[in-house]
């Protein structure tokens, strides 16, 4: 029996004791069952039988005969005390517990999250560039998130919902392929279609400089590991760039022969994600990385059947990674890092174009194209849809996190960004217990 049906029979044997009742001392006593194997049924009978007639009717019996039925009984074990025999010792009768039926609880179920089925907040998107393997929208640890439109990045300030613009190109380097901004959230780097990669203060509105040499097409990807930028282009090169030096190019990753669309670091800064437009995903170790030679992948995963953009990085466990494929694949597949091995795939019907978790919660949200354009909110690790939330009339092509991890935005080839408050508000902490004053405190003690 379940604790929930534990709980209802308890109470309905509750629900009839009057709280005046006189108590029985009977009630505190228990039937106790006798063992039958162990009685003699035929002695007993004619033992009773016996003593009612010697009460009853008394008969008077000659010596002879008061000998012979002694001499009978103790042939046949008649002189027996005890009439029933236990073999065991009948248990002590417990005292019963009082228990108030004011202090039985049952336990509230989990409260489901709210999960409101439209966007909170919706802006024009002019321009936006409609190429699934670009990544135009990021949002930094600063509360700001940057955008970029045609040849304009701009920035939009989530606290006080202004709206600047950070720098625009002219036609022969735009449009911008790519934006990511650096851990500090006031440096952001700006992938451009001509090969090069600019650094921008967006504090001061100010470039710092621009990283040449990297590729020979347009950067459609970047991710930041500290002081690495590590960028992704057309050509199928991978680059890690440490931006303090002027020599920027410290290694590089040979292992794709289409363009690499998808670049993420895992959360300690020892292995990094890649997937291209040749349908593959590779994982790289920094630990096997050297700047002379093209690195070796840790491993190579052939597993999807179109270009490989969406991957994410699970936030609770370290080695775990979930990426998505394009229109021929539709497929959202999980990994473990460190074996190669792929733990589950889930086909969800529509080209996966974003994923990200839940920080809070073990929930992953992914963003699709034809033909609902739709999110979807899944249960981790039963990949149960939660919700399936619409609005978008184009493929969701970029979505973003706010740094809380409970706001996220998305943009469409609709050429409209949206907010959506999929992941709830993260529980406030309970503040610590104040320590007990000790008595006499507030007098000065003798030393």
């Amino acid at each position: 029996m379940d604790a929930g049906a534990a709980n209802s029979s308890y109470n309905k044997a509750t629900q009839y004791r009057s709280p005046l009742r006189t108590k029985n001392s009977r009630d505190d006593l228990d039937r106790f069952i006798p063992n039958r194997s162990a009685m003699d049924f035929d002695y007993a009978q004619y033992m009773l039988m016996e003593a009612r007639k010697g009460k009853e009717n008394p008969v008077v019996s000659s010596p002879s005969r008061e000998a012979y039925r002694k001499q009978l009984a103790e042939t046949f074990n008649m002189n027996r005390t005890r009439i029933l025999a236990f073999k065991n010792k009948p248990p002590t009768p417990s005292k019963a517990v009082q228990i108030d039926c004011l202090s039985v609880h049952q336990a509230k179920p989990k409260t489901r999250r709210h999960i409101p089925q439209t966007s909170e907040r919706t802006l024009d998107a002019p321009d936006l560039v409609d190429d699934y393997y670009l990544n135009l929208l990021d949002w930094g640890s600063g509360n700001v998130l940057a955008i970029a439109l045609g040849n304009t990045v701009y920035l939009w300030d989530a606290s006080s919902g202004t709206t600047s613009e950070l720098v625009t190109l002219d036609e022969e380097n735009g449009p911008v392929t790519s934006v990511k901004w650096a851990p500090d959230g006031r440096h952001i780097a700006v992938g451009l279609n001509n090969s090069e990669v600019q650094l921008w203060d967006s504090t001061a509105n100010k470039q710092l400089r621009t990283l040449r040499g990297c590729h020979s097409s347009r950067v459609g990807a970047l991710d930041w590991n500290n002081q690495i930028l590590t960028t992704g282009g057309m050509d199928g090169q991978i680059v890690n760039n440490d931006v303090r030096v002027r020599d920027h190019i410290v290694e590089t990753y040979r292992g794709h022969h289409q363009e690499v669309c998808g670049l993420k670091w895992s959360a300690s800064g020892q292995q990094l994600a890649s997937g291209g437009n040749d349908n593959l995903l590779h994982i790289w170790d920094r630990s096997t990385t050297s700047s002379s030679s093209p690195t070796q992948w840790l491993h190579r995963l052939e597993d999807h059947t179109a270009a490989v953009k969406a991957l994410a990085w699970c936030p609770f466990q370290a080695n775990l990674l979930a990426s998505g494929g394009g229109g021929g694949d539709r497929c959202i597949k999980f990994w473990n890092t460190h074996t190669g091995a792929c733990l589950n795939s889930v086909d969800t019907g529509s080209q996966v174009c974003s994923l990200l978790w839940n920080k809070n919660e073990r929930e992953l949200l992914s963003s699709h194209g034809f033909t609902q354009n739709q999110l979807t909110l899944w249960k981790y690790p039963t990949m149960v849809k939660i919700a399936e939330l619409t609005g978008h009339t184009s493929r969701v092509l970029f979505m973003s996190q706010s740094p809380d991890g409970c706001t996220v935005a998305t943009a469409a080839a609709d050429e409209t960004l949206r907010f959506w408050n999929v992941f709830g508000t993260p529980e406030v902490a309970k503040p610590a217990p104040k320590a007990a004053q000790e008595p006499f405190a507030h007098l000065n003690r003798i030393r």
